[in-house]
């Protein structure tokens, strides 16, 4: 079966409303995607939303009932879903000792459960049709430990586990399924870090900012247009074939 991109593929992104989820959004915009933009914070996705034209919708991943009814809003307004990107997350961290189990369920709710519920019922749209995208926005700690945040390594490790399993299960139907794997990005949630660090450790913001770029290979923190290009490359031609696969972008070697 050939297996076609369509002309206008409808775009349902989780996360939409700030940092690398509006990235993403306003590129496939861009490249002439219908783009449905999720979140918990309606007014701020109502906000983006009117200035690029998307279409917002109010979503909690962690609620299966809410995934489930904003989906079904998302495919009645702008049809079937031929792209679910799974940006929803929380990077949060804690040592192991100190971590209770209520913390570790607040982590993997959004970031592992929350991915695996957004793109179960896209999935079920984008069956309809003979082509598809799944992006999963992952880290570099998806790759490796991250000191202080063993909750949030497993989270993003098990979130490439589950994008290569959906990627066998699907290997022949024209839909593809991938994880990008950023470094430190300057999105709103690094910005929130960048404060804790400075709290906690008595230092500037920049150079609390400064530490956290140096962990990027290249030493410099990276820009959210750079993981959305990435994007619109794995929804573009060409792409097929890549499938299953891990594409960190943290300016060297993981």
């Amino acid at each position: 079966m050939n297996h076609y991109i369509p002309s206008n593929p409808h775009a349902l992104i989780t996360g939409g409303g700030t940092g690398i989820g509006l990235a993403i959004a306003k590129e496939l915009k861009s490249s002439g995607a219908k783009v449905t933009v999720c979140g918990r914070n309606l007014s701020r996705l109502q906000e983006v939303s009117e200035v690029h034209g998307f279409i917002p919708l109010e979503m909690d991943v962690t609620s299966e009932s809410s995934v489930k009814q904003a989906t079904k809003e998302a495919e009645e307004i702008s049809g079937i879903i031929n792209i679910h990107v799974a940006n929803a997350g929380i990077a949060e961290g804690l040592d192991f000792a100190e971590m209770d189990f209520g913390f570790w369920r607040k982590i993997m709710s959004t970031n592992l459960d929350g991915a695996y519920l957004s793109i179960k019922y896209s999935l079920a749209s984008m069956t309809q049709s003979n082509w598809g995208r799944i992006i999963a926005i992952s880290s570099v700690a998806g790759l490796r430990g991250l000191k202080g945040a063993s909750a949030y390594t497993a989270s993003k490790h098990a979130l490439i586990g589950l994008v290569r399993g959906i990627s066998e299960e699907y290997l022949y139907s024209g839909i593809t399924a991938n994880a990008i794997c950023p470094g430190y990005v300057e999105t709103p949630l690094v910005d929130r870090n960048v404060e804790k660090m400075a709290e906690s450790l008595k230092i500037s913001p920049e150079e609390a900012r400064q530490k956290l770029s140096r962990l990027n290979r290249n030493k410099k923190m990276l820009k959210p247009e750079e993981v959305a290009k990435t994007v619109k490359w794995l929804c573009s031609k060409g792409s097929n074939n890549i499938n299953g696969q891990v594409i960190p972008i943290a300016g060297g070697q993981v």
